[in-house]
């Protein structure tokens, strides 16, 4: 991966992504293995004005050692001074950008009630830090590197060097970041997004009907007000931003109390260091009444039962066949990418901004309205196809939003 191509990379995300703005805070998330990458990123925020970068390191090796080795007390408490620092920062106006880089199966054999565990003593720590960040109140995000053994996981057939260029080459093309000037692409791409969201905003749509030969037949409902968006997101300080690089997707919040059916999952999900795989959940009214899985149901059934809100649906999205991932043909086993090759659910938590007033609301508030609440938010995805999705109105009666994987 070239120098400029990679400096124009590390722009793109914080000059669109993020969209620092001079004299602020920005946090860059980096594991180890990227820190190359990561000072570029360090150095384009400075020149972007900020008052400070702080580089919070992670490494996915020392993370490993800790899930398999670390005393089991651990995973029931979260420390203290991670609450203050993020609330800090918080107060600060920081922007947080992440850069994913992580091996899928970095994770794999640890036991799965350590991860559920610890994501459920972390979850009422950093609920405000969660609530600006899902509130979309403070600007956040993330894009993705290729790491070695990320890569191999892809195109296990080629070699190590050959794995990761071509891995850093698809990466590069679904972020729109392969030509001269990535932020005119993402501008233009915005663009795209705009009359779709448009119709679905003003249809109001009661519930939402997804159809396909895998064995979905699934009726979402719809609560009143909610907001389709996609192509960007407004920020509490007025300011655009995308928090995923890269994104295909128009997404919002179901009811929580109204979906029935079946859903079967498309492509494996990659959650927490292991792959779940042939995912199939029933719901009714709202709660997950059934669930299977061919690999690692263990670890579905923990993030099913983390809380009381993880047992219902958080994000509703819907991803055109003809979107540049899922073109590629490739599975990234990287729910970034993986999610915008296909229309996609999300079990747990849902973003208040996608109610009108959302975002000042409360939790129990977000409830009364049908607004899922939740310490954890999992995408995953069940798009084909041959995808048909029906808009039905509070009349009863029925508009074809998809057909064969295509908005009509």
């Amino acid at each position: 991966m070239k120098k400029e191509v990679l400096e124009n990379y590390a722009n793109l995300l914080v000059r669109a992504g993020g969209n620092v703005q001079p004299g602020q805070l920005v946090i860059v998330g980096c594991d180890v293995a990227a820190a190359e990458f990561g000072r570029m990123v360090l150095d384009a925020a400075y020149n972007a004005g900020a008052s400070e970068v702080i580089m919070n390191w992670s490494d996915s090796v020392a993370t490993r050692a800790k899930y398999m080795r670390a005393d089991d007390s651990i995973f029931d408490e979260y420390p203290q001074w991670m609450v203050d620092r993020y609330a800090y920062w918080d107060a600060k106006g920081a922007v947080y950008l992440h850069i994913v880089s992580e091996d899928p199966d970095y994770l794999s054999g640890v036991e799965p009630t350590r991860l559920s565990r610890f994501s459920k003593a972390a979850g009422p720590k950093i609920k405000n830090h969660s609530k600006l960040t899902s509130s979309h109140k403070i600007r956040w995000s993330i894009c993705a590197l290729p790491s070695i053994g990320w890569a191999k996981k892809v195109f296990p057939e080629l070699s190590v060097g050959a794995a990761v260029e071509k891995l850093g080459e698809q990466i590069l093309k679904a972020a729109r970041a392969d030509g001269e000037d990535p932020i005119a692409a993402w501008e233009a791409h915005r663009e795209t997004f705009i009359e779709k969201v448009k119709y679905l905003n003003e249809s109001q749509f009661d519930a939402l009907r997804f159809k396909n030969s895998l064995g979905t037949d699934i009726t979402v409902g719809m609560p009143k007000n909610h907001i389709f968006k996609g192509g960007g997101s407004l920020a509490g300080d007025g300011v655009i931003f995308f928090p995923n690089i890269p994104t295909e997707e128009i997404f919002s919040a179901p009811d929580r109390n109204r979906t029935n059916g079946r859903v079967v999952a498309s492509l494996p999900l990659s959650y927490m260091g292991n792959l779940i795989e042939g995912i199939d959940i029933t719901f009714k009214d709202g709660i997950v009444v059934d669930f299977k899985s061919d690999t690692n149901q263990d670890i579905l059934a923990n993030l099913i039962n983390t809380d009381e809100g993880s047992n219902r649906l958080g994000e509703v999205a819907l991803v055109q066949k003809t979107s540049p991932i899922n073109q590629m043909g490739t599975l990234f086993y990287n729910t970034l990418f993986d999610e915008n090759a296909s229309c996609h659910l999300a079990i747990g938590k849902a973003y208040p901004h996608n109610l009108v007033g959302g975002t000042e609301m409360s939790s129990e508030e977000l409830i009364d309205h049908g607004i899922n609440v939740s310490t954890v938010h999992v995408d995953f995805m069940f798009g084909t196809d041959d995808m048909s999705v029906i808009g039905i109105k509070t009349d009863g009666t029925e508009e074809v939003i998809f057909l064969n994987g295509e908005y009509v």
